[in-house]
Order: structure tokens, then C-alpha cells, then sequence
């Protein structure tokens, strides 16, 4: 025998041996699987070679024992908690997270057609059938990790639940319907991705959730903070007024909506969507002050501006932000007026004008007390009082109000 043909053999011998090798790996590692007592990271070891092997990676047995291992060691901790145990869940949440993309992996290898062109898949009910027990345990790992504060296990956790939920074949399968647990798990998913520092994501995720609207509020509110930190003002309008059509008592997606128009100077669009808005709910406060805020802020439009906001205080006159819309309505006129008449030099004169700043500023005192009784902490209503008695002359009520504010800044 030449001596090529001696080396040729030689190397013909290698590759069989090691191929045989690999597939003893994958027959021990399913041996181990079996065992509820089995080393679960020698069972890893096993199956880690075969994987990477050229002779059984496209194995669609290599990839179901990798899944099975780690199936093993998520029942056999999961089996502890059933026995009222203590299992050691991170161990078993780990576990049951690497097995899908095995399964899925198994499911896609064991679909291809043989040299013929059959279809004869082995693992394909099994698999659904590991996938569809399992499934109600993603929503298990992810409120897990999600109490434990790691919010990227978690929102990894559900977005597999919806994977397993939106797998081809898995349809027809208790774990594709779109109940409310589906519904719950997208509406988790988004508030979990709203944690990450991933805007982009955080907008993908929220959106996929509004298909099918759980708490659509927080949702929308949610996608309007991602797209407020990316200053993407176009889509940030589109969802103050999705938020505001779909929830149009809301003075969240008003107010937010209102003070986009004003600041884009688009005033009287937001004065016609107020008005269109009173005609359909003309007891709502909120529309009244929101319409009295694009009049002053806006417009500057003292007179509409008052009337809006009395308005408002009428319906609603225990509002803090109602009272202090219109006691501020009262007190920045007074300001102007005062300006004014310090610039007089004849005492009479002064001394008449100065009465009007006066009244001005005693009209607004009741607004602002009212204010700050309902919200004592607020700074812009203490200032706002320091303010009025300090004209007013009212000093003990100054040094009362002024003491007050020194304490917050201490």
C-alpha cells in the first residue's frame, strides 16, 4: 500500500472517531438529562462540543438534548418549589431561558427534507409540546427578575413569552392565543424596557403593546417621555394628541399638547381644539384653564385669559392651579401698574394710582392664600404671597411667609 493511501485511511479513521465521539457526547448528555440528579454543567460540556462540531451542529438531536439538558435543571429546581422547597431560582430561571433558542433551533433543523426531499421531523411534538408547559414559567422567570430590580432579565424573560406566543409553529396551540395574558406580558415588556436606557427599544416595545391597548394611558404616556428625551417633537405631538383624543378628559395630554401649540406659536390651534373639545364636555374644568393659559401665555389676552380661568374656578374652586392661574392674572397686573406709577412724580397722582395697584394685589391675595392652603409646599404660591403682602405692607404675614420659605431651603 502507497504510502498516501496510508495517511488518507488514517485521516478517514480521525474524523469517524471524533464524529462518533460528538454523538457519544450528545447520547451522554441526554443520559444526564434524564437523571433529576444529573451534573447539569458536565451534561453542558457534552453537548457544547457537538454543537460546535461539524458532524452533528446541523444534528437536529444535538440541539433538542441541549434543550432538554436545560429543561432537566429547570424542573429539577422547579420540582423543589412544588415540594414546597426552596429552590435556587436564578439557577432555574437560567436554565429555562437557554432553552428556547435550542428548541427553536431543533424545530427549524428537524424540518428540512432528507436526500429525497421527505419531511420526517422527530421532535416537533415534543417540542411544542416542552414549549406550551413551559410557557406560563417566562411570565414566572420575569416577575422574578423584575422584584429583584434586574429589569433586562425580566424584560428578556417576556419578550421570550411572546416569542414562544408568535412562533409559527406554535399555532393552533393554547400558548399562541392572544388573551389577556398576552396582552398583560406585551404591557409588562413595555414598562420593563422603559428601565433600560434604550429609547429606541422603549419605543418598539410600547408600540408593539398599543396593538392590543392594555392601561393605553400609561402607554401613551410612556412613549411620550422616550420621544420627549430623543426631542423628536413631530412623533411627541402625535402622541399627545393620540393621548388626547382617546382620553380627552386627561389633562395630561392637554396640557402637554396645549403648551406644544403655544410654544410653536400654532395659538389659535389650540383654541379651536379646546373649543371643539368645551362643546362636548362643557364642565370640565381642565379645558377652561388650559383655554385661559393660550390666551395668557400665547396671546397675552388678560381679559380672555380672566374669564377662562373664573370659569374654571367656578367648576372646579378648590384647584390649587386654577386659583393660582387666576390670582396670577390679578398679580401680574398689579406688577405692570406698579411699574407705572413709580414712574410719577406727582404725590397726588401717585398716591390715587397707587390705590388701584393696591386693589389690584388685594384681588389676588385670596386666590393665592387658597393656593397655598391646598398645597403648602408649593414655591411659586409662597412667592407669589411673599410678593403681595410685602406691597401690601402686611408685615407680619410677610415675615410668616418669608420664614416659611426659609425652612424649604434649609
Amino acid at each position: 500500500m502507497k504510502m498516501k493511501q496510508v495517511v488518507l485511511i488514517i485521516g478517514l479513521c480521525l474524523a469517524t472517531t471524533t464524529a462518533f465521539a460528538q454523538r457519544a457526547s450528545v447520547n451522554g448528555a441526554e443520559r444526564i438529562a434524564k437523571n433529576a440528579r444529573g451534573d447539569f454543567n458536565e451534561a453542558r460540556n457534552l453537548i457544547k462540543g457537538a454543537i460546535e462540531h461539524e458532524e452533528t451542529k446541523d444534528d437536529p438531536k444535538t440541539w433538542f438534548i441541549a434543550g432538554q439538558v436545560e429543561d432537566a435543571q429547570f424542573n429539577a429546581e422547579n420540582t423543589k418549589l412544588l415540594l414546597g422547597q426552596q429552590p435556587n431560582e436564578p439557577v432555574m430561571y437560567e436554565a429555562l431561558k437557554n432553552s428556547l433558542p435550542f428548541y427553536v433551533k431543533a424545530y427549524e433543523l428537524d424540518q428540512r427534507p432528507d436526500d429525497r426531499g421527505r419531511v420526517r421531523p422527530r421532535y416537533d411534538k415534543n417540542i411544542k409540546g416542552i414549549l406550551g408547559v413551559n410557557h406560563i414559567q417566562y411570565i414566572n422567570g420575569g416577575s422574578y427578575w423584575f422584584n429583584e430590580g434586574d429589569y433586562q432579565k425580566a424584560f428578556d424573560f417576556f419578550e421570550q413569552y411572546i416569542e414562544i406566543a408568535n412562533l409559527p409553529f406554535m399555532a393552533g396551540t393554547n400558548a399562541a392565543a392572544r388573551d389577556s395574558n398576552y396582552m398583560l406580558i406585551q404591557y409588562y415588556a413595555a414598562m420593563a424596557s422603559t428601565t433600560l436606557g434604550n429609547n429606541e427599544l422603549a419605543i418598539k416595545t410600547i408600540n408593539r403593546a398599543k396593538e392590543t391597548p392594555y392601561n393605553l394611558h400609561e402607554l401613551l404616556n410612556w412613549l411620550s417621555i422616550e420621544y420627549g428625551q430623543l426631542q423628536d417633537t413631530l412623533n411627541l405631538e402625535k402622541t399627545f394628541e393620540e393621548g388626547f383624543n382617546a382620553f380627552p378628559d386627561s389633562s395630561f395630554y392637554m396640557f402637554n399638547l396645549v403648551y406644544l401649540y403655544i410654544s410653536s406659536d400654532r395659538n389659535e390651534k389650540a383654541i379651536d381644539m379646546l373649543n371643539t373639545a368645551i362643546a362636548q364636555n362643557a364642565s370640565n374644568p381642565d379645558l377652561y384653564q388650559a383655554l385661559g393659559s393660550v390666551y395668557d401665555r400665547g396671546l397675552q389676552d388678560n381679559e380672555k385669559a380672566e374669564a377662562n380661568f373664573l370659569k374654571a374656578f367656578e367648576l372646579d374652586p378648590d384647584n390649587s392651579d386654577n386659583l393660582y392661574n387666576l390670582g396670577r392674572i390679578y398679580y401680574n397686573q398689579a406688577i405692570n401698574k406698579l411699574n407705572e406709577v413709580n414712574l410719577i412724580t406727582d404725590p397726588n397722582e401717585y398716591n390715587k394710582e397707587k390705590e388701584i395697584v393696591n386693589s389690584l394685589f388685594e384681588k389676588a391675595r385670596p386666590y393665592f392664600e387658597k393656593a397655598h392652603q391646598l398645597a403648602p409646599e408649593e414655591v411659586e404660591y409662597m412667592v407669589g404671597l411673599r410678593g403681595i403682602y410685602y406691597n401690601l405692607g402686611l408685615d407680619n404675614e410677610f415675615q410668616e411667609i418669608d420664614k416659611k420659605m426659609e425652612n424649604l431651603y434649609q
